[in-house]
């Protein structure tokens, strides 16, 4: 069962992912050539740690860092350790952190009025950054899976099916002549990092079930140069001929009217 968020709840989440956000834009600031792994992990610990929230990822099936630092044909859940970024690099990075409840005390929000507010919330995000000049072709890799959650996000709304969402995202991704990372996709989020539904970068039009005012679920288009086989190497899933790949990820909320992007 898909969960239901209240507004109140979506209050809280957006502005988790708002700090989230902030965040992410220091961090992709650093990624340049010569920049270590370990100095975006650090980064990213002290940030969270100021911030008042906790590292979603770090821990979860004895993942070890904060971080994901996937490089060129790394898709997701590369580690930062040992790494360091070169010209002509790109690297995608995903964060999720934990807020709970009293970090938005601050906010002036009387939890008391909300009983449905507890313990707190999950955000996650991700972002691939061109490390310094790289090829024309990497560049529009990059752009398009940008361009794909955006119109992801763009056709979220009350009334369509999951089916629809996928069918939107996939179509724009084989227009562009990119492969689609197929074995892995977006999924719901809040009170654990991932909730019901898994949203697949693809699909048939009118399938599966239909998206409600206050289901809250993260985006996350995976794109390739190459094929659309891909391997799990250590706890990175990488393209299996070596191509290069980008991942863009936001958090949405549907709302009567549509969706908003909470990271941001």
């Amino acid at each position: 069962m898909i969960p239901i968020k209240t507004l109140e709840e979506i209050k809280v989440m957006k502005m988790g992912g708002s700090v989230l956000a902030q965040i992410m834009n220091v961090l992709g600031k650093m990624a340049i050539p010569g920049t270590k792994g370990e100095d975006l992990e650090s980064q990213a610990e002290k940030l969270i740690k100021q911030s008042g929230g906790k590292c979603s990822f770090k821990g979860q099936d004895g993942f070890p860092s904060c971080l994901c630092f996937s490089v060129n044909q790394e898709i997701v859940h590369g580690l930062p350790q040992g790494k360091i970024l070169k010209q002509g690099d790109i690297v995608s990075l995903d964060l999720g952190i934990f807020f709970p409840l009293e970090v938005f005390l601050k906010e002036k929000i009387d939890l008391t009025k909300y009983p449905n507010l507890k313990n707190g919330f999950h955000t996650d995000m991700a972002r691939t950054f061109l490390v310094g000049e790289v090829d024309p072709e990497v560049q529009r890799l990059v752009r398009a899976a940008k361009k794909a959650l955006k119109r992801g996000i763009k056709k979220s709304k009350p009334g369509i099916t999951f089916g629809d969402l996928g069918e939107t995202i996939g179509r724009y991704i084989e227009s562009q002549n990119f492969g689609i990372v197929r074995e892995l996709c977006g999924h719901g989020i809040g009170k654990d990092l991932h909730e019901d539904p898994d949203i697949l970068n693809y699909g048939f039009r009118h399938s599966g079930q239909k998206i409600k005012q206050g289901m809250v679920f993260c985006l996350e288009p995976m794109l390739t140069i190459g094929s659309e086989k891909i391997k799990k190497k250590g706890f990175s899933f990488v393209t299996e001929d070596g191509s290069l790949s980008a991942h863009f990820e936001d958090m949405v909320a549907i709302t009567e009217n549509g969706s908003i992007v909470l990271t941001e």
